[in-house]
């Protein structure tokens, strides 16, 4: 039953550094539920009981919310591999914080969380590896999630793209260098739309402070960008 599925797990980070032997036995032992969703199904209703962390086999989703207004807002888009629930997953709170809808056919399989840390019969290194590759999952959806509230407390849409740039300037050591997003998921990051933030690098590319093509970008002025930053 689960071994089909195997080889798409190893290439998440909940299973990473976990061959697809040891992903077969760990989920025969686990018996996690699998489900597929029609396009345009809920796979998750915001409200609803907490039924384990998700992983997207196959298809895509939208992950949305409901303000207090009551309008639907996309919080992030998932594909193949990727994984949802996590956060909540060992909080007090055990149902959905959010809604999750197939945007096409799409199979899920849902990993209760007492089942992860609970006891295995085998209680076998990968388990274990499991237990950690999750804790690592949630420590960085959680400095994700502080450096989002960053960016929603900077107003101005240049010094969002500024301080964004600097920082995977910082990282990759070097003026170019390939960013981790594309246009929309970018304008979804800093909380922009997604013309504004075309538009805005288009001006910044027009005054010689950056040069992008596709991913990749060269910080020709960097005293300006900086100067975009208060």
């Amino acid at each position: 039953m689960y071994e089909k599925w195997s080889k798409i797990l190893s290439h998440t980070q909940l299973f990473k550094n976990i061959d697809t032997t040891s992903i077969n036995t760990m989920l025969n032992c686990l018996k996690p539920p699998i489900h597929e969703f029609a396009k345009n199904e809920y796979i998750t209703v915001e409200g609803d009981t907490f039924e384990g962390i998700g992983i997207i086999l196959l298809g895509e989703a939208t992950i949305a919310k409901e303000n207090m207004a009551g309008n639907r807002i996309i919080v992030h888009s998932i594909k193949q591999g990727d994984i949802f629930g996590e956060m909540v997953a060992f909080s007090n709170k055990n149902t959905w914080p959010v809604s999750v809808n197939a945007t096409q056919k799409t199979t899920v399989v849902f990993l209760p969380p007492e089942k992860i840390t609970g006891s295995c019969v085998n209680m076998c290194f990968s388990h274990q590896e499991l237990i950690l590759n999750l804790l690592n999952l949630v420590s960085n959806r959680g400095l994700f999630l502080n450096k989002r509230i960053e960016y929603l407390s900077i107003k101005n849409v240049r010094e969002k793209i500024s301080v964004y740039l600097l920082e995977q300037y910082e990282r990759a050591g070097k003026i170019v260098f390939k960013i981790p997003h594309n246009r929309n998921e970018l304008a979804e990051f800093l909380n922009v739309t997604r013309p504004s933030l075309s538009r805005e690098m288009a001006k910044m590319r027009d005054e010689g402070i950056i040069e992008f093509q596709k991913s990749s970008v060269a910080l020709t002025d960097i005293d300006a960008l900086k100067s975009s930053v208060h």
